[in-house]
């Protein structure tokens, strides 16, 4: 049928258009009846295939002894027999509005066959990657593919954003318009012309600061095996869920970084054993009645004094840790472990080998996150994610200067903090950011302390001394974070910035200062930052349950710097030891793990790059006169000191 193919309907009704309307004119009403038959005849059958009306002619819609198609062929070339010169118009009517008809049709008719045909080519690229979409996210990538012209400087938009989802767990219409979102920025950033305005120093709203109490909190679904974010209220004061969603929570991040590794994942098929051999996970419950080594993860506990115990989901046991073979890092209570051991005829489990769960690369932990963003920066789209990253390596303000222990009421810290501002006041170009930490005060402001008015107007004392050197007022910005005795509701963790109170002064002679938690995130460009102010390596040694080992280092900065990172938390030490508030223990994540921890510590100056981490702690300032020049882009630290 003539009707089934477009291109050619189109072209044969053109034709017919033009020698119609030719063919009537020609045509007077002494023309022969005969050859006016045929003519009208066969005009009339290639329209009807043309445009296959569906409907007969009305004086043949009670003819049921004919069919509709050849009833409506007799009422056609029996509308041209009303007379000759009436027939003319008709026929020229008739073949006007059938030819526009056929038109329309075909060009509908092509854009459905051309739709049709990308949604067949996009699914097929799909089967042969092994997956399949539902209907929605297909029409997201049709929508997606429509936005790129043939000039584009992506080659096969479509390719790229099915190989970038090949990456992804969850392959829905979401997560389809996340990537596109993000193909089309950075198609726009190529395809953009620079303005020349020659702009390579880094300003205030180039710097985001994160406050502990505004990360957003994401939990793992074991049986899901995805993450998602909690979207209920989260108070302050927790109930007794709270604290067993802490530890729970804590458990399954890491134990959901483990089930990936390929040491301790089981394989589908037989692959080749690393050193260790297979180092499967047994569920503690499933010890009873096991003869032979088992590997275990639990966390460390003492459910008895004196007794250390193991717990994971199913159960706990008693272990033994007296001839264990540990690696680097303090294993204190609440630490959750990897241990090898075998059960005892007592009901204990004899450890043999222990250690941190292993550390999972930030590419592959942010792949698995599928595109939530746990750092609580935002989403930035490609094109001002690129922007970031060109302003980052080009800033010639990219310093951040680091200082710890400020203490306002001693005159020899701030005689030593008006020489570093001098100093910085003569370079080229001034720091873009200056961090102050805590403590504030040389004594504890705890219920003791009765000279908050003293050190209010410190603080304004300090406004001033910043507020004299313009260059670095007008410059750079001031970032203060509380130390673990200054100022504040209790000394539990996240701790909230300086009260109000204190920093009225300060702030009326610098005004953009900033004012945050402890700990609290920093978005460099794109360097992801953490700040934490604690007196943490003391309080580690105090709490080992043993010697930390020496095979790999004997360094305590170091055994810190694995701790913390394996551990994927700032502070894992006991509650008791150090209380959190429950409901925001996320805050204090390092999942995935951040480019830079700064640790401030009054232990000595230190910096360790740790497995692409790069850690160090800017020492006291007021005992030592130690403080850090760091450079996010190239991750330098410079230890400095007076």
């Amino acid at each position: 049928m003539l009707g089934s193919h477009p291109s050619l309907s189109l072209s044969l009704s053109q034709s017919l258009l033009h020698f119609g309307l030719s063919f009537s004119a020609k045509f007077s009403p002494s023309s022969p009846p005969s050859l006016s038959k045929i003519w009208y005849w066969v005009f009339g059958f290639i329209i009807f295939q043309l445009t296959q009306y569906p409907e007969p002619h009305p004086a043949y819609k009670g003819n049921k002894s004919q069919s509709c198609h050849r009833a409506w062929l007799g009422g056609f070339t029996g509308e041209l027999y009303l007379g000759q010169e009436e027939g003319h118009r008709s026929f020229s009517l008739i073949l006007t509005k059938a030819t526009a008809k056929c038109l329309g049709f075909s060009k509908r008719n092509t854009e459905r066959e051309m739709s049709s045909s990308m949604r067949k080519k996009v699914q097929k690229k799909c089967k042969i990657r092994g997956y399949t979409l539902e209907l929605d996210a297909i029409d997201e990538i049709l929508s997606f593919e429509s936005e790129f012209s043939n000039d584009s400087a992506l080659d096969d938009p479509v390719d790229i954003l099915l190989d970038l989802l090949a990456t992804q767990p969850i392959k829905d219409k979401e997560t389809v318009h996340c990537i596109a979102t993000r193909i089309l920025g950075a198609d726009a950033a190529i395809n953009e012309t620079p303005d020349g305005d020659g702009d390579d120093v880094i300003r205030a709203s180039d710097l985001l600061i994160i406050d502990a109490f505004k990360v957003p909190k994401f939990r793992y679904d074991p049986i899901k095996k995805v993450f998602y974010k909690h979207t209920g209220s989260l108070p302050m004061h927790g109930d007794a869920f709270s604290k067993a969603a802490l530890y729970k929570d804590r458990f399954l991040l890491l134990s959901q970084m483990l089930s990936r590794h390929k040491d301790f994942s089981k394989p589908a098929f037989d692959s080749e054993l690393s050193d260790f051999g297979r180092c499967e996970i047994s569920p503690i419950q499933s010890l009873i009645g096991q003869t032979g080594r088992r590997w275990v993860m639990g966390l460390i506990s003492q459910l008895e004094d004196g007794h250390f115990y193991l717990e994971d989901l199913s159960a706990s046991v008693e272990i033994n840790l007296s001839n264990a073979k540990i690696t680097a890092g303090f294993f204190v209570e609440n630490t959750i472990v990897v241990a090898e051991g075998e059960m005892l005829l007592e009901g204990v489990f004899q450890v043999f080998n222990c250690g941190f769960p292993p550390l999972e690369g930030r590419d592959k932990s942010l792949q698995f996150l599928a595109g939530h963003d746990s750092f609580g920066s935002g989403t930035l789209t490609e094109q001002e994610t690129l922007r970031l990253a060109k302003l980052e390596r080009e800033a010639v303000n990219g310093n951040v200067v680091i200082l710890s222990d400020i203490w306002l009421d001693n005159e020899e810290a701030m005689g030593k903090l008006e020489r570093v501002l001098d100093a910085f006041e003569n370079e080229d170009f001034v720091p873009c950011l200056f961090v102050l930490m805590g403590n504030f005060c040389s004594h504890p402001c705890n219920l003791g302390f009765h000279s908050f008015s003293n050190l209010r107007s410190q603080f304004g004392k300090l406004g001033q001394m910043i507020a004299a050197h313009p260059r670095l007022k007008e410059g750079s910005c001031f970032l203060f974070i509380p130390g673990p005795d200054d100022a504040g509701p209790s000394t539990v963790l996240p701790r909230p910035s300086l009260p109000k109170y204190l920093r009225e002064e300060l702030q009326n002679h610098i005004p953009n200062a900033i004012f945050s938690s402890n700990p609290c995130r920093m978005k460099f460009g794109s360097q992801e930052v953490v700040f934490f102010r604690q007196d943490l390596l003391y309080r580690m040694r105090r709490s080992c349950l043993m010697p930390p080992s020496t095979e790999e280092t004997t360094d305590d900065f170091e055994h810190l710097v694995a701790t913390i990172t394996h551990q994927c938390h700032l502070c894992p030490l006991p509650l008791i030891v150090q209380p959190i508030i429950w409901n925001y223990d996320h805050s204090l994540y390092l999942y995935p793990t951040p480019h830079t921890i700064v640790l401030g510590d009054r232990s000595e100056q230190k910096a360790f790059k740790y497995t692409g981490i790069t850690c160090f702690n800017p020492g006291s300032f007021s005992s030592d006169g130690a403080f850090v020049v760091y450079r996010p882009d190239n991750q330098e630290v410079e230890l400095s000191s007076l």
